[in-house]
């Protein structure tokens, strides 16, 4: 981390976590984020779902929720990138505050609601996205939507053109009723229309599947089942958790989704499990905790081909991404892995 960007962090430390995000996008825009491009080497350099990437370390949905950022992230250490949520119609979201820095827990609570400026506008955005890099978009649904299971596959028939890949996000903790989605027959049906609108596209792109943490292995052998029957590309596991546990920092008790350093266990357990019940046939992304070349490491054993990351930049710094790939490669080398792709896996009984 440059000394620049450790004085931004501690300036943005001392303001509202909503506003310190604003700010932090317009430093990007303004050119003060790192411009070296993405980490690769032959070991990072992976495919996932037919994607190439030069490295498997990729930004996550939440920090560009409307696309206004693309240029500058292209420049940063990602080897792909996630905008979104996109609704249907712009709204507005859940009233402030909404966002919360658990400083002590490196973590962060966040009871958005899905706001963003809406699937045309983000779609006008997405057309101009910079060449060469992978880019998805996280698709939601509008909180007074009388069809919420439709409202994915309108915003992928309005947005698909413009993207690498598509996440279908059913498991947002802030939309009231939203995980009620993931439930097998109402994930069937929603997948359905989904696919359906994926095929109507020019271009057919992978779709992925975003679940929560707070689910059994039942449910999760449920997940893997649908994934398997709908035809899609990939789960990311895991969205931000409902629980509270061990937390210390003052505002451990707000509602909404935990983030970060303490999902790390219970998301990597999860991702396992999955890399279990599928048998490895379905690419997995590791989400929740990665913070370190280690953290993504120790996903990437468990099962996943590639990881996200956003919380960590809180504490981290935008630089992190490049840190994060630089010292996985490192680690891949040290233990004679050849290819990322090679390592996927390898660790998953320390899991179960």
């Amino acid at each position: 981390m440059s000394t620049l960007e450790r004085l931004g962090l501690a300036a943005l430390q001392r303001v509202n976590p909503e506003t310190a995000h604003g700010l932090a996008l317009r430093a990007l825009n303004a050119g003060l984020g790192p411009r070296s491009g993405p980490v690769t080497s032959p070991r990072l350099s992976t495919q996932l779902a037919g994607l190439r990437l030069p490295n498997p370390v990729g930004l996550a949905a939440g920090f560009d929720k409307n696309a206004e950022t693309l240029g500058a992230l292209a420049q940063t250490g990602f080897g792909f990138l996630e905008v979104g949520a996109a609704t249907p119609l712009p709204q507005p979201g859940n009233p402030r505050p909404r966002l919360f820095r658990l400083s002590e827990d490196r973590a962060a609570i966040n009871r958005f609601g899905f706001n963003n400026d809406g699937a045309e506008a983000i779609a006008a955005r997405l057309a101009r996205r910079p060449e060469g890099r992978v880019v998805g978009l996280n698709l939601g649904a509008n909180k007074t939507s009388a069809d919420r299971a439709g409202d994915f596959a309108r915003v992928l028939a309005t947005c698909g053109a413009h993207v690498d890949f598509a996440t279908v996000n059913v498991s947002s903790p802030n939309t009231e009723k939203l995980r009620d989605l993931q439930g097998p027959a109402a994930l069937r049906a929603l997948l359905e229309g989904v696919m359906t609108a994926r095929a109507a596209l020019a271009r057919p792109i992978p779709v992925f599947l975003k679940i929560a943490p707070d689910m059994d292995d039942a449910a999760l052998d449920d997940i893997a089942g649908v994934v398997t029957e709908a035809g899609l590309h990939g789960i990311i596991a895991t969205n931000t958790t409902l629980a509270r546990d061990g937390l210390v920092s003052a505002h451990k008790g707000e509602a909404g989704g935990l983030s970060g350093a303490p999902l790390f266990e219970a998301s990597t357990r999860v991702l396992a499990r999955l890399s279990q019940a599928t048998e490895g046939t379905v690419p997995l992304i590791g989400v929740g905790g990665v913070d370190s070349a280690g953290a993504a490491y120790a996903k990437i054993r468990a099962g996943a081909s590639a990881v996200q990351l956003y919380t960590a930049l809180v504490y981290g710094g935008i630089s992190l991404a490049a840190e994060i790939a630089t010292g996985l490669d490192m680690l891949l080398e040290r233990d004679g892995f050849s290819t990322v792709a090679d390592a996927v896996g390898t660790g998953r009984g320390d899991w179960l």
